[in-house]
């Protein structure tokens, strides 16, 4: 079979490996739709990880089924998570799965830029779902990357009638971006791109400004002479989150969805005397999975319009090309190769 293996942003190569073995309680998949997440093309965060077969956006159609397996059959279409917590540990135990041990080091074999994926038994268990009728694989490739701004949004409290910030309006931005309108916010989006602020419009930003000329005097003008009370930064440079920290009010909050390589300094004195919080978030748990594919199949997050490209899996590099420049794409989907458009839109046998 075909694999994807990552050396470097600029080094995908397309190799040879064989179908994977599965075991007692696994399941083996076909790949029909992984996307590209940002992390996959931070070359810092993966520097000393190559080679690798990445991809952790996938769903596809079961070809084989291992001993034990009841709740799937040969042919069923499905998203499968590659982390699942152990739901035994004293993480899990609190409902903290996303803090579990099994959450941050498990994964599927070999990685979902993949022809074929073994699913460990683990993860068939909590982390495999059932495709509804309507939703395509590539629908189902933004399961994850909705879920993780699902349980993102759990930790900041966002609620109606606030403002918040969003700095960087790509695939996460936006997201958070439709989430936040969902709740009643009203929403600040900023970028560097011309092109994604216009889609940031696009998906009901109530204003949007290139970040070059935002400042925290520019929020104040629009919002009736106050700060954010939440901010949520999905860009990494030092210019965003200088404009998160200047951005947020007295008892705000706000949350990094993305990370710098290096450890970030905050102003301490000022955070304490007006009790601003910081949060982090990092993955989703099999309920934020469920929540996101709701969201998807009832049409509350327009997920199809954020999908850009559609890449063959032999053709992979350039859409590492396209992620990591981040130039006019949003959501880059890799595909099988020779994939028509009947495979995506099949319906799973256990539709109605």
């Amino acid at each position: 079979m075909k694999v994807a293996v990552y050396y470097s942003n600029e080094d995908v190569r397309i190799e040879e490996r064989p179908v994977p073995r599965i075991k007692d309680g696994e399941i083996l998949v076909r790949m029909m739709a992984s996307g590209i997440c940002g992390t996959d093309v931070m070359q810092w965060y993966r520097k000393n990880k190559p080679p690798r077969v990445l991809g952790h956006e996938m769903a596809g159609e079961i070809v084989e089924l291992g001993s034990g397996v009841e709740k799937f059959r040969k042919g069923d279409r499905v998203f499968v998570s590659h982390h699942v917590p152990c739901y035994r540990c004293r993480y899990c135990s609190a409902g903290n799965y996303t803090a579990c041990e099994s959450l941050h080091t498990g994964n599927y074999d070999p990685g979902g830029f993949s022809e074929y994926i073994r699913v460990p038994a683990e993860n068939v268990k909590f982390g495999a779902f059932l495709l509804p009728g309507e939703m395509t694989y590539e629908d189902a490739a933004m399961i994850e990357p909705l879920a993780c701004v699902v349980s993102g949004q759990k930790d900041l409290g966002l609620r109606k009638g606030q403002t918040v910030v969003i700095i960087g309006s790509g695939i996460s931005g936006l997201l958070h971006l439709q989430m936040a309108k969902m709740k009643g916010a009203t929403v600040v989006a900023t970028d560097v791109s011309t092109y994604r602020m216009k889609r940031a419009l696009e998906f009901g930003a109530d204003h949007v400004f290139a970040a070059a000329e935002y400042s925290a005097d520019t929020l104040k003008g629009i919002n009736n002479g106050m700060l954010a009370e939440r901010v949520i930064l999905c860009a990494s440079a030092e210019q965003a989150i200088d404009h998160a920290v200047s951005s947020i009010d007295r008892k705000g909050k706000i949350l990094f969805f993305a990370v710098s390589e290096g450890d970030i300094t905050i102003p301490s004195l000022r955070f304490w005397r007006e009790e601003i919080a910081l949060t982090f978030s990092y993955g989703a748990s099999p309920d934020d999975l469920r929540e996101a594919m709701q969201l998807i199949e009832h049409g509350m997050v327009d997920i199809r319009k954020m999908i850009t490209h559609r890449i063959p899996l032999s053709r992979i590099q350039t859409g590492f090309r396209l992620v990591s420049e981040g130039g006019e794409s949003l959501k880059v989907v890799v595909v099988p190769d020779n994939t028509s458009e009947s495979d995506q839109s099949r319906r799973s046998r256990h539709a109605s």
